[in-house]
């Protein structure tokens, strides 16, 4: 008996602190095995890339899309699905857009690859024809406010190679192509070109939402691939008598219903307590939305799955909520965070996945000190699934509306960045780009994630 005396009394002299995360450590790891076996995220973002595809709001998509979502959660074992109805808006990209170099030279020039930017005007049938103006920053279209009337204006921006957490390239970019379009119009613009939010080392134009500021005249704004974009600076340095034809054909139509999709496990103490956790179940027209965010929502769906699985009835109620409308508006994360105001719910902590299904690297967060000292305290459990940075803030665009009307704590899923912004809003966002075991290690860090929220707060 001698022999067990030692371990006995190391194991009775450790802090109860190590005891708890040897716990919390042997939990993790039957989540993890469970994930990684029995799984149903890939399956599910096959069917709903594959059979329904590109899901924009207000698209004929948009409901076959919630349908799925429906029926994902009821497999999954959720205790409740509904739908919370909210208006959205209803875009729409019409015919396929074109753009070509004029030139008085006789050589060939290939189109331009490009897309409308998401709420743009159309350019009207004729399409629109001006010599360019390029410029790499709004303080260079300041300096050149004088030329910019009548012309095309290109922002010729390139996102920050040297950035290792390329979200941050992206978050100085998109400016361009979120308000491009009418800084251009208060000088006189007819249109404008943004070289799209990537580095990828491809063609495919980057769509994404841009908005208009009412004070000036509506112009079509359209994204170009980077070839494209390097091409068209090239020759009009070049050739300085080149114009531009670019003709869309986009339009805003009325805003039309549609539905958040949410799920509830419901809490074992604190039924009336939530912790939520989702993705966006939109996603733009032109791809299948495969990473942006069908893995969002399938990894969101499989937290509840691996609950149920392992028979983890959490205190709190687990919401999972599939977002309406985040690319264009986000009248669902809007609409979640106003009606858990009106209804004075208490919302422990939200959880988003917004960044793609890629080797997932940590957490991103906005919450209070303390919680966020627990949260890096957990940093060894998860360490061994190489999730291991937890110092980033932030969170994500829809639990952000709830962290903005109720000051719900908050954070979002960060995955390996690297090969996101070669497919961010591109035709290339396809099913095939997502791999399987790095999508359910993401589902599996979110599930440990929520495990630990719900047991310690």
């Amino acid at each position: 008996m001698k022999k067990f005396i030692v371990p006995i009394l190391v194991a009775c002299s450790l802090p109860a602190f190590a005891v708890a995360q040897e716990g919390d450590s042997a939990t993790l790891r039957k989540l993890a095995d469970e994930v990684l076996t029995h799984s149903t995220a890939y399956e599910n973002l096959r069917v709903l890339t594959k059979q329904i595809g590109g899901r924009l709001a207000g698209s004929p998509q948009m409901p076959k899309a919630e349908q799925w979502g429906v029926k994902a959660l009821k497999a999954a074992g959720a205790d409740t699905v509904y739908l919370q109805e909210c208006m959205v808006p209803h875009w729409v990209r019409g015919a396929k857009e074109e753009a070509r170099i004029i030139s008085k030279r006789r050589d060939f020039i290939p189109p331009l690859n490009i897309l409308a930017l998401g709420n743009s005007v159309g350019s009207g049938p004729d399409g629109v024809t001006a010599e360019v103006l390029e410029v790499a920053s709004f303080d260079e279209l300041e300096a050149k406010k004088d030329q910019v009337k009548g012309k095309i204006v290109f922002y010729n921006h390139r996102f920050i190679p040297t950035n290792i957490k390329t979200f941050h390239s992206y978050g100085e970019a998109v400016m361009y192509r979120g308000q491009g379009a009418s800084r251009a119009a208060k000088y006189g613009a007819v249109a404008v070109i943004v070289r799209s939010m990537s580095h990828g080392a491809n063609n495919f134009p980057h769509t994404g939402a841009m908005r208009y500021d009412s004070a000036y005249p509506l112009i079509p704004a359209v994204a170009i691939g980077l070839e494209d974009a390097d091409r068209l600076s090239l020759r009009i340095k070049d050739d300085t008598d080149a114009k531009v034809f670019l003709r869309t054909n986009c339009e805003m139509k009325k805003d039309t219903i549609g539905y958040n999709v949410i799920g509830e496990l419901r809490g074992s103490k604190y039924p009336d307590q939530y912790i939520t956790v989702g993705g966006h179940l939109d996603s733009w027209d032109v791809a299948e939305g495969a990473h942006d965010d069908g893995a969002g929502c399938v990894q969101s769906i499989e937290v509840l799955r691996s609950f149920k699985a392992q028979g983890i009835r959490p205190a709190h109620t687990l919401r999972v909520v599939l977002f309406a409308n985040e690319e264009n508006g986000t009248r669902g994360g809007t609409q979640y965070a106003a009606v858990a105001k009106a209804r004075n719910e208490k919302h422990i902590f939200a959880l988003e996945s917004d960044a793609g299904g890629f080797t997932p690297r940590g957490f991103s967060t906005t919450v209070p000190a303390a919680m966020k000292a627990k949260i890096v305290s957990w940093k060894p459990l998860f360490e061994p699934y190489g999730i291991n940075d937890f110092e980033e803030p932030g969170g994500g665009t829809d639990v952000g509306q709830l962290n903005a009307a109720i000051g719900t704590p908050m954070a979002e899923l960060y995955p390996d960045s690297q090969r996101y912004f070669d497919i961010h809003h591109a035709a290339n966002d396809v099913f095939e780009a997502v791999n399987k075991r790095e999508l359910e290690l993401g589902a599996f860090g979110m599930a440990g994630l929520i495990y630990l929220v719900d047991l310690n707060f």
